[in-house]
């Protein structure tokens, strides 16, 4: 790799460099464009990227103008009170009024009507997914990544309408998108928080039919793509969409939305 260097000691130089100097040096040679596209290079920088203390908690915080249907995202540094902003996130132009579903290692997953899309603003890249199955009904959307198949899903579960209490319930139709083997579909537009090899819904169940409702989370293992409970402490709210699942210090949380104003309360559980 070098006449100069050992080629240890320059892959270490390598592995600290930032993606967007990674992708300029593509082109200094065939062995670096071969080496950078590699999987094992790709997890070996990411490993080490995220274990620098500059990746601390980060939140990602969406906002539009009143007058337009563009989204702007911005990364904000959690680490402190003054919640100061760290950087614009700027979209790709065709995909301006997706909602965030999810970020995993970098990337995003966006969705909009029946589009969905990863896009890495690293490299200002994006790709389209295949079109997801026609369906009338509530959406669920997540995106996470499994370390042991090295993939990356994005999850959809559709809960089709009742149109009456004494009509028969139908099973939920769940489609998995994996970057590896495409769709897979399996019977069975809130986001959904990453972790540990899982993505974790905010959900309710009912005492009884027609009676109050009682918080859970339904968590979704990407790897076996097993659905499994997760009970709640004492924890009420009124309306599955006015709470999400959120991942802060390393543990599983709760978000309550209150108003308009995204003015939210922290409840960790995990």
């Amino acid at each position: 790799m070098s006449d100069y260097l050992p080629e240890e000691v320059v892959l270490e130089i390598l592995y600290r460099l930032p993606v967007k100097s990674l992708i300029r040096f593509r082109c200094v040679s065939k062995s670096w464009n071969s080496l950078f596209t590699s999987s094992a290079f790709i997890n070996s920088h990411l490993t080490r990227s995220l274990s620098l203390p500059s990746n601390s908690n980060k939140l990602i915080v969406r906002h539009y103008l009143a007058h337009s249907i563009v989204n702007y995202f911005k990364l904000i540094d959690d680490n402190n009170d003054s919640f100061d902003q760290i950087q614009n996130i700027e979209l790709p132009r065709r995909v301006q009024a997706y909602m965030l579903i999810g970020s995993v290692n970098g990337l995003f997953s966006l969705y909009d009507q029946e589009r969905y899309i990863l896009w890495n603003p690293s490299i200002r890249k994006f790709i389209t997914l295949p079109k997801p199955c026609s369906f009338i009904g509530l959406r669920r959307h997540a995106f996470g990544f499994d370390p042991r198949t090295n993939d990356y899903k994005v999850v959809r579960i559709a809960f089709p309408y009742q149109r009456n209490m004494s009509e028969e319930a139908k099973p939920p139709l769940i489609e998995v998108y994996s970057l590896n083997e495409g769709i897979k579909v399996s019977n069975w537009s809130c986001p959904a928080a990453f972790l540990n090899g899982a993505v974790h819904f905010a959900a309710e169940y009912e005492y009884k039919p027609g009676g109050p409702c009682g918080p859970l989370v339904l968590s979704f293992n990407l790897l076996d793509e097993v659905f499994h409970v997760i009970s709640l402490p004492n924890v009420t709210f009124e309306r599955t969409n006015n709470v999400h699942t959120s991942v802060i210090g390393g543990s599983l949380s709760l978000l309550f939305y209150y108003d308009r104003h995204a003015e939210t309360s922290v409840v960790p559980f995990g």
